[in-house]
């Protein structure tokens, strides 16, 4: 069935609001976690740092791989949602290489970094995230994209700026963080575009918002098992 603007908007509305409040309470998980704890009460060590930058690394390296199969399995009908998702993955594909030069700087060995294995939250992660994007028109992974999309928009900058006063290190340390603080805003308007282009329908509207649950928690684990 043809929607109308009007419908669409709408639908898009609705689903923002209920990923609003799946996303606040993924805001109280993470702020549960150890390592975010001792960074925001001033207890954040370099070691922590080195442990976050390994946690990340192998996950962000994944997100352009899922990105890339998701967009692959889209039917010819969103081609315009296939190509943005290309797009995106190809916006961050060499994300990872941030990290790596943010551990060195922060006086970690590059093939500790390039050698460490996901810890438990990573592994389910990634799993799960491949696991979406191997099913056909995986319109879902657009809950998960708010996940990390807007985990990047509203805390990366906070975070970045708080591990620099806490570690006394220069932007080059941090750039990863800093990046996304300021670049993700715009990754947050495409993807409000994005749910336009499969909305209003709510069998999709209830799997984007549940796969943002399940993303949620799991990269709420993936943080919750960075030990320094």
């Amino acid at each position: 069935m043809d929607m109308t603007p009007t419908q669409s908007a709408t639908a898009v509305s609705d689903v923002l609001r209920r990923l609003t409040v799946v996303f606040t309470d993924f805001e109280q998980r993470l702020s549960a976690t150890p390592l975010i704890r001792r960074l925001t009460r001033g207890r954040f060590t370099d070691a922590d740092y080195r442990a976050f930058l390994i946690g990340l690394r192998q996950q962000v390296k994944d997100g352009a791989l899922w990105m890339s199969r998701a967009a692959s399995n889209i039917n010819d009908d969103q081609l315009e949602l296939r190509s943005k998702l290309m797009r995106h993955a190809v916006t961050e594909h060499r994300d990872f290489r941030l990290l790596e030069a943010n551990y060195v700087a922060v006086g970690g060995a590059l093939a500790e970094i390039r050698d460490a294995e996901k810890n438990i939250g990573s592994e389910a992660l990634s799993a799960w995230m491949f696991h979406e994007a191997s099913k056909p028109d995986p319109y879902g992974l657009l809950g998960a994209m708010w996940i990390i999309e807007g985990l990047g928009n509203i805390k990366a900058g906070e975070w970045g700026r708080l591990v620099q006063q806490r570690l006394d290190l220069p932007d080059e340390a941090v750039s990863f963080l800093l990046y996304h603080g300021e670049n993700d805003a715009e990754h947050m308007a495409e993807f409000e575009q994005m749910l336009g282009l499969v909305l209003p329908d709510e069998a999709v509207a209830r799997r984007i918002v549940r796969t943002a649950e399940v993303t949620a928690r799991l990269y709420a684990l993936q943080i919750e098992e960075m030990t320094a």
